[in-house]
Parts: structure tokens; sequence; C-alpha cells
């Protein structure tokens, strides 16, 4: 079944859609969520919940994007949510590595009075990774939009540990310059 049928379904609210999006989106929803939280139970947690939030949302929303970015966007949010929690528990401030790896490179987010509209600073970071070549911009965004670690990336490209991590600082540190030329505080 396509996306647009399943979405259909859900914005006449029938529970199929979610059946249908189970099956087709499932297993990626939860790598994504493993990747992130690093426990099955958890991951499987946030796919269930993820699926309710989307009940929830559609209707009144509709996707305008692939139903897989919308699912996708929504467990990767409620995986971040539940490793703060879990942290938060074991009163511990650790972050993610890789969310430390791109701190250095984005505009802090306690400068609000400086900081432009999420949406005008996604603009300014698309534009970036589209002006890479597919291979880096996928490199990316397995790394810090699907968590994979290096050693997963460096399989799934060919290509060596080392490469991964250069390619990845290099691109940190262009779009630092890219942030900091478009005006945001880094």
């Amino acid at each position: 079944m396509n996306d647009k049928d399943i979405v259909g379904l859900l914005l006449k609210r029938d529970e199929d859609g979610l059946k249908y999006a189970a099956e087709k989106y499932g297993d990626m929803l939860y790598r994504l969520a493993l990747h992130i939280t690093g426990d099955g139970e958890d991951a499987k947690e946030c796919v269930n919940d993820a699926y309710l939030k989307a009940w929830r949302l559609i209707p009144p929303n509709e996707p305008n994007e692939y139903l897989s970015s919308f699912l996708s966007k929504i467990v990767r949010n409620t995986a971040f949510d539940r490793l703060k929690e879990k942290n938060a528990e074991k009163r511990r401030g650790e972050l993610l590595p890789i969310t430390d790896e791109l701190a250095e490179c984005l505009p802090d987010a306690a400068d609000t009075e400086k900081a432009i509209m999420e949406k005008e600073l996604f603009s300014v970071v698309n534009r970036y990774l589209h002006s890479k070549t597919k291979t880096k911009r996928n490199i990316f965004i397995r790394r810090y939009y699907f968590a994979d670690s290096v050693e997963e990336i460096s399989r799934r490209f060919g290509i060596s540990e080392s490469k991964v991590k250069v390619e990845l600082y290099r691109m940190r540190n262009e779009l630092k310059k890219e942030l900091i030329k478009e005006g945001y505080t880094v």
C-alpha cells in the first residue's frame, strides 16, 4: 500500500492505516529508535508512542512529505525525549556523542534574541547539504539524523572509518562557517 493510501485511511480514522504504516515502516522506525536509545524495549515503546502521536496528528494534519519522513521525525523526537528522561532519572547530564559533535557548529539555543526562526536555520542547513555531493550529504544525514555509528556509515558507503570521521569533521567546520556567514551565533 502506498503512502497516499495509508494517509487516506488515517484521515478517515481507519485503524488499518496504522497497521499498514507499521508493516511498511516498522522495522525502519525501530532501527532509528534503537540507534538513539540503545535499548530494544525503549525503541519499541518509542515506535508505539510515535504511532499514537501520528494517530493524534492525522487529522487535522496531512503529511505533505513522505509518510516515512513524517513518522521518522516523530520517532526521532520521541527517542531523544526518552533518552533525556532516562538520563534525568539516573541524574546524569550525558548527551549523545553525536549531539556534542554538532553542538560546536550550531547556534546557541540560549541565545534566543539572536536566533532566527527554526525554519530559516533548517533552510541554511538544507542549502549547505545540497551543495555537497550525494555521498557526503548522505554520510552527514546518516550520522546526525539517523544516529548511525561511524562504523555503520563506513560499512554502508564502503569507505574507511577514518575517512568518515574526516568528512564529518570537515562538514561540521564548513557548516559552522556557513552559519556564521548567515549571521548565526555559534
